[in-house]
């Protein structure tokens, strides 16, 4: 079996103990019915909401308990390329199997649902997950027809100020609201001065809830910078979660374009 970067791994049968170390994979877990197979998430699986009750917390996505999982006896660990380090992955390893996912496009993020279904004998579960977000993304497609495209600025981080870039899963996020990157000539998440927003004329400014929490208090302070650029503020879940949030996410575009944008 393969891993979305190539890595060859082996599992001698349908895992029953799963460490999830990826939020939007925790959650994408739990709508494939495999609720009772997680036995590790992070502090940050914050969906479903309860979770955090009943699994042990092994840490973050960068810093992990390793004594913690090793007790878990975990049956396969999942990860992701930008979410985890290398350095953790390569510790991890000797623990147990470890599957890395790699998602940039809507089409890997199908892919990993894909994987998951065949990995974890829910292969039904995820192929009914597949179409039910193909179908919601074709509805969507169809209501932005007839809308105009935004040149678009997506902040995730302030001191220093961060956007996002091409190579991200929030780029392809972006494409598919028919917006264009304003930074679409950098990669991934560069720093950036204020004023760089500013010589590119953005229409709209978009503030994510995540990493960094923007609130009302930093829209304000950007609306008096930038007063004839729309600055709004953004779920950034909806955004950046790839797995079976997609099943929501494209409801909540549609409403992002019709409150904000109309």
């Amino acid at each position: 079996m393969k891993d979305q970067l190539g890595n060859l791994f082996k599992l001698a049968s349908t895992p029953k103990r799963i460490v999830s170390l990826v939020p939007s994979q925790t959650e994408l877990l739990v709508d494939l019915g495999l609720e009772s197979s997680l036995v590790g998430i992070t502090k940050f699986c914050v969906h479903p909401e309860e979770l955090r009750n009943t699994k042990v917390i092994v840490g973050g996505t960068k810093q992990v308990h390793l004594d913690e999982i090793r007790g878990l006896k975990p049956d396969v660990i999942l990860c992701n390329k930008e979410e985890n380090t290398e350095e953790m992955v390569k510790e991890l390893k000797s623990i147990a199997p470890v599957h890395i996912s790699d998602v940039h496009t809507f089409e890997d993020a199908l892919e990993l649902i894909k994987m998951y279904g065949e990995m974890f004998s829910a292969a039904q579960k995820a192929q009914h997950l597949i179409e039910g977000i193909q179908k919601e993304k074709q509805q969507f497609s169809k209501f932005l027809k007839e809308r105009p495209r935004y040149k678009v600025a997506y902040l995730i981080w302030k001191k220093p100020w961060m956007v996002v870039a091409k190579q991200t899963f929030i780029d392809e996020m972006l494409s598919l609201n028919n917006f264009e990157n304003s930074f679409k000539d950098f990669e991934r998440y560069p720093e950036i001065e204020l004023a760089e927003i500013g010589e590119r004329h953005p229409d709209v400014i978009l503030l994510s809830s995540e990493p960094y929490p923007f609130k009302e208090d930093h829209q304000q302070d950007l609306e008096a910078i930038f007063p004839k650029t729309k600055i709004v503020l953004v779920d950034g879940e909806y955004f950046s979660w790839y797995g079976s949030r997609l099943l929501k996410a494209f409801d909540y575009f549609r409403k992002l374009h019709q409150n904000h944008l109309d």
